[in-house]
């Protein structure tokens, strides 16, 4: 053994020794502890953190539809408890860090000895800077600023301390501080890149897009990491766009372009997409951007992204007028897998729209309620297609009554044999269907029962009143739980523990070929035309019912397509229907009267004559003749809706209840299809609950929020129905001894006349001569067979009674009838759920 083996083994031997030591400064114990935290602990936590930078940017979902963020990093507003973590390889980053701070940090005389602690508090900073603890985070950069300010990581701290300023919302301490460290001439190339995109980010923060185009410049031109480069890139083209600088724009966009492989593939895609959303159309070159895109659609590198390039596409032809063929690229975007949930809402928003615009109503209300499901409820414009979406629900509806009725009665009126023959047609379409499925080795979807190999029930006709809800009685119900049970399971073996593999019924013996054509079809209920026959209802009191719901349906649509849409033909269309179907005379006035206002719209000039005759000649004396005689008089008709509606609910006011739901029942029939006619069911649902009580009142809501979902009125209902109603049932009487505030209650019978009135002059005269200042009188309607004449403001039981007494002994006032006295809170309760009788016997 030579000498300098000897003496490296003694060294060795000496630091395993000694090692232990972080209080004596020596050159065995410094290098033992910078080289153990360097290449043991800090390089296990810097491998965790890499993991954990790799986890955030595969699992980062980009929205490409607004400026990408300058790093990613997905800010949640969760609130962990304590020592949880988010991420499982930064909680382990973080804890190396600590560990190498604990167990190697030598802090002696005031100074560090160990110079990899530096190196361990930047670890532990950015470890929980990703973790989003931003304010622990400041604190780790912080303390290498304080106590290491010769480090050699000064400036990464820096930098990192005013993201870390950005994350919490002080960009404009973050820009500051920036823009000093940039004026450093000390500045490796790598840091001025990560300075300036968080400068940029933080001008970004604070919507000044112009000012954080340079630094992002100046990063991606410093930046030595292709992925960076191609993002900032990306993110200048956006924000270009955001400027209104289009040219410059495809210029940042061409730069990721240029990368080509060098860059993440998405960046690729989008840049050309971004392109082609900022071609102009008007350049006489639209030839150029059909053959890009194509092009781009023909790439078979492409193909993660084909959901973006056929949505470009759409947009392509949609510009163009080819509706149709956009309407073929927007579909294939759906279909095409996609992880952007923005886009898919953005695809739905236009098959709505252009659904829309054709008059499809029913079909652009599928679409709204798709996008919907795929849009942020937070967003502004979540609010204003949900506002477009309600608004079709009318339509929806009554189109809907419309169909289903006008197909029954339609099958009703067909004789027995062409009836027959139609359902047989049906039905020999679904056998034909469900054999193709079977010959393809699948399970027919239409099938109820799959043979006896897999023994399931088969469908049997439901028990009287039950219909098809259980689910042994609906076969489509049965055929698609079987075929989900082939799908998960396979076939199986009809025997104990049937779930294990072993179980499993293979090749040899059991095909499964075989077992589907053990399929029989000829019980199925489903392939017998005359289950279908049988549904059809042949009752005229059934039919005429249903004639009555067509009709009116009809008539609404009529109205709604006029007045909401200006979808004249649409309109005409319904209320000409309507008329040549026998509706009921209180539509017949009302439907002439909008087909003559239609009419004068689409300038069929000879029909608008032909109805205004009909109606001045049928119905002179009607409020629509007086109308088409005289246009002006609809602004001061006095028998307008709205004009009986306002005198109404003052009577409502005045508490004359009774009448005010004896005439919204007439005005309900008069104005059938008019949009008042809520207002009025709303009114009298009011006018109900104060003369016969909550049980009543929650009745007519029930009618309103069914009958009128769609309206305000309705909507307002079943608000009142799902919050205050239980409040109001559930409230109980208290005990008197425990209020402050009473009522004295004089009872008088119906029809009053004049005595409540005379009643309440007495004692407000009373009131006035003895000088009880706070106390008032008021007249309160308690039921059709009673009236209170109340006296409140009275400040306890005893002093209640002895005013009643003064009442009825004072010789000017001689007040001798019945009262009795409650607190305000049980004559409440009495008003509200019409218990005067209990509230009497039990207290």
């Amino acid at each position: 053994m030579n000498t300098f083996t000897r003496y490296t083994l003694f060294l060795l031997l000496s630091a395993a020794i000694f090692s232990c030591s972080r209080k004596k400064d020596t050159f065995i114990n410094r290098n033992y502890h910078a080289i153990t935290s360097e290449y043991n602990t800090l390089y296990n936590g810097q491998l965790a953190f890499e993991q954990g930078r790799e986890e955030i940017n595969q699992n980062y979902a980009d929205n490409y539809w607004d400026i990408l963020p300058i790093e990613r990093l997905d800010v949640d507003d969760k609130i962990l408890l304590p020592d949880s973590i988010r991420n499982q390889n930064f909680g382990i980053a973080e804890e190396k860090a600590v560990k190498a701070i604990q167990k190697h940090s030598m802090q002696i005389s005031g100074k560090e000895r160990n110079p990899q602690m530096d190196e361990a508090y930047l670890l532990l900073g950015k470890s929980r800077y990703f973790d989003q603890r931003f304010i622990p985070a400041l604190d780790a950069f912080n303390y290498i600023l304080y106590r290491y300010p010769a480090s050699d990581n000064i400036n990464h701290a820096r930098i990192w301390r005013e993201k870390t300023n950005v994350r919490i919302g002080n960009e404009k301490l973050a820009i500051k501080n920036l823009k000093k460290i940039l004026d450093s001439d000390r500045l490796k190339e790598q840091d001025l890149a990560d300075a300036s995109a968080s400068l940029a980010q933080a001008y970004i923060n604070l919507n000044q897009i112009d000012s954080a185009v340079a630094p992002l410049y100046n990063a991606a031109d410093f930046t030595d990491i292709n992925a960076e480069k191609s993002r900032y890139f990306y993110i200048l083209g956006q924000l270009h766009n955001r400027l209104g600088e289009t040219s410059t724009a495809n210029a940042a966009f061409d730069e990721v372009i240029d990368l080509h492989r060098k860059s993440p593939r998405i960046y690729y895609v989008n840049a050309y997409v971004q392109k082609a959303r900022n071609f102009d159309f008007n350049s006489g070159n639209n030839q150029y951007l059909l053959d890009l895109l194509t092009e781009l659609e023909q790439d078979r590198e492409n193909r993660p992204y084909l959901d973006k390039i056929y949505f470009q596409l759409g947009e392509y032809y949609n510009r163009l007028d080819s509706t149709d063929l956009a309407l073929e690229y927007y579909n294939k975007s759906l279909r095409s897998p996609s992880s952007d949930i923005f886009l898919k809402s953005v695809n739905y928003e236009i098959l709505a729209k252009i659904n829309f615009d054709r008059a499809r109503y029913q079909d652009a209300g599928k679409y709204y309620d798709s996008t919907l499901t795929y849009m942020s409820p937070n967003l502004l414009e979540y609010r204003t297609i949900k506002k477009k979406r309600t608004n079709l629900d009318d339509v929806i509806k009554y189109e809907q009554i419309a169909e289903e009725t006008d197909s029954i009665l339609r099958l009703a009126g067909l004789p027995d044999e062409e009836r027959l023959a139609y359902f047989t047609t049906y039905t020999d379409d679904l056998r034909a269907k469900a054999l193709k499925d079977i010959e393809e080795g699948q399970l027919p979807v239409y099938t109820a029962s799959i043979g006896s190999q897999n023994n399931f029930p088969s469908a049997g006709a439901p028990p009287a009143g039950q219909g098809n809800s259980f689910y042994f009685y609906n076969p489509l119900r049965i055929s698609r739980g079987a075929q989900e049970f082939l799908r998960v399971w396979g076939s199986r073996e009809l025997k104990d523990n049937w779930r294990w593999g072993s179980n499993a019924l293979n090749q040899s013996s059991v095909n499964a070929q075989e077992t589907l054509m053990d399929i029989n079809l000829d019980n199925d209920p489903l392939y017998d035309p005359m289950t279908y026959v049988n549904q059809i209802p042949g009752e005229q009191s059934v039919l005429d019912s249903l004639a009555t719901q067509r009709n009116l349906a009809y008539f609404q649509l009529g109205v709604i397509y006029n007045e909401n849409y200006k979808e004249y033909d649409l309109a005409a269309e319904r209320l000409e229907f309507l008329l040549e179907n026998d509706p009921q005379e209180r539509l017949i006035l009302p439907a002439k009267y909008n087909l003559y206002n239609i009419y004068a719209a689409q300038g069929r000039i000879q029909d608008q004559e032909r109805i205004k005759n009909d109606i001045l000649q049928n119905y002179s004396d009607s409020r629509y003749a007086a109308f088409i005689r005289n246009p002006e008089s609809i602004q001061r008709d006095e028998n307008s809706p709205e004009v009986l509606y306002n005198a109404l609910y003052k009577k409502y006011e005045a508490q004359d209840y009774q009448e005010v739901i004896d005439k919204s029942n007439e005005y309900v029939s008069r104005f059938t299809g008019d949009p008042i006619v809520p207002k009025f069911e709303l009114l009298k649902a009011r006018a109900a609950a104060r003369l016969m009580g909550v049980n009543a009142y929650e009745q007519a809501l029930n009618y309103v929020a069914f009958t009128y979902p769609q309206t305000s009125e309705g909507k307002k209902a079943q608000d009142i129905i799902n919050t205050s109603i239980p409040e109001l049932k559930a409230l109980e009487f208290t005990k008197d001894s425990l209020q402050s505030n009473f009522k004295l209650v004089y009872p008088v019978e119906n029809p009053v006349g004049g005595e409540a009135e005379e009643l309440k002059e007495t004692i407000e005269k009373a009131l006035s001569e003895l000088n009880y200042n706070k106390q008032t009188v008021s007249i309160d309607v308690y039921d059709v067979e009673q009236t209170f004449v109340v006296v409140h403001g009275l400040s306890d039981k005893s002093r209640s009674l002895g005013f009643q007494e003064l009442l009825k002994k004072n010789k000017k006032y001689k007040i001798d009838r019945e009262a009795f006295v409650m607190s305000a809170e049980n004559y409440r309760i009495v008003q509200i759920k019409k218990t005067l009788r209990s509230f009497m016997d039990n207290y």
